[in-house]
């Protein structure tokens, strides 16, 4: 009897301490996500960062049948939005949209306060896109050969602008001078319309900014494109020679790319993977980014972790090579 007493006070303990666990199970389980995920940049409001995510976020939340929220924390280059974004919770609901100002920050800054690759769990590239390089329709230089021979004859005194010291823009030029073996010198603004301007204006021989600011001025007749920073030719820009074909194996293309806190759990970065994969093969998206004189670029979160790993070390080489001084 006491025996049987005890295997039935057992049983019973156990079918308690099961029906307690139910809901923590339950809760365990629910299928990620759950609530809306919040997706942070680092950049002005209708800027390229802003409107691609704003694109793929509302095309994801089909998908994930969540809504995904853009969240603003603009300045810095992008480093306050990335930061905030490295030191949330790795649950999935906390995701950043990367810019390539990304990798060269990493290059051009004394210290960050995140490890620009060990801090992130990568998820995908989303989109990719060159740079575009200009002079005003009055300029001299009809092609590329001829600027490099200005530059040439005078060294130090062809300009060129860009949205600020250590943008992605400022690298361009500064690679094309040192591709081409010429001086020239960098005249920063603070973003906005004042680089597109300053060039039209004739305060500055030349413009290295993207297809998304220079291409409506192109087609207006204000400004004169000399070259695509694309390997080839670039396909929303048949028109315009790519710059490789002046100087050989000359390449820069920025991107766009969606990342995680590091130690977000491995279901979730694949779902997210799927669902943006998903959303760039959406007609609407193509279109729209194609209009921004971009295209869809999906990648693997191991490609999209090398990639940041080797243009950080091309654009440390860069900065070294040219002169440039790290900045606080």
């Amino acid at each position: 009897m006491q025996t049987r007493h005890i295997t039935r006070r057992q049983t019973l303990i156990s079918a308690a301490a099961a029906a307690l666990a139910l809901p923590q199970m339950s809760w365990a389980q629910a299928p990620y996500p759950t609530r809306a995920v919040t997706l942070t940049h680092g950049f002005g409001a209708g800027g390229n960062a802003d409107v691609v995510a704003r694109l793929i976020g509302q095309k994801m939340s089909e998908s994930l049948k969540q809504p995904v929220i853009v969240d603003i924390k603009s300045g810095a280059g992008g480093v306050i939005a990335t930061n905030a974004v490295a030191k949330s919770a790795p649950d999935g609901y906390n995701l950043v949209m990367l810019t390539g100002a990304h990798t060269v920050s990493a290059a051009l800054k004394k210290k960050l306060p995140y490890d620009p690759v060990n801090d992130f769990a990568f998820i995908s590239t989303v989109s990719a896109f060159p740079f575009v390089v200009a002079v005003r329709a009055e300029h001299p230089a009809k092609t590329l050969q001829d600027l490099i021979a200005m530059a040439k004859k005078e060294p130090g005194k062809v300009t060129f602008t860009s949205v600020g010291v250590g943008s992605t823009q400022h690298m361009v030029g500064e690679l094309l001078g040192s591709t081409a073996n010429v001086e020239l010198l960098h005249v920063p603004y603070r973003g906005g319309g004042a680089p597109v301007q300053a060039v039209i204006a004739g305060d500055v021989d030349v413009l290295t900014d993207t297809l998304t600011v220079a291409a409506p001025h192109i087609k207006s007749g204000r400004l004169r494109a000399l070259g695509v920073t694309s390997a080839g030719v670039w396909p929303t820009a048949p028109d315009i020679p790519p710059v490789s074909a002046t100087l050989p194996g000359f390449e820069v293309r920025s991107w766009l790319g969606l990342a995680a806190p590091a130690g977000t759990p491995a279901a979730i970065i694949d779902k997210l993977v799927a669902d943006a994969h998903l959303a760039l093969k959406d007609p609407g998206v193509q279109k729209t980014l194609a209009g921004a004189g971009s295209m869809p670029a999906p990648n693997t979160p191991a490609e999209f972790k090398s990639m940041v790993q080797s243009e950080v070390a091309r654009w440390r080489t860069v900065i070294a090579k040219v002169g440039i001084p790290l900045q606080d």
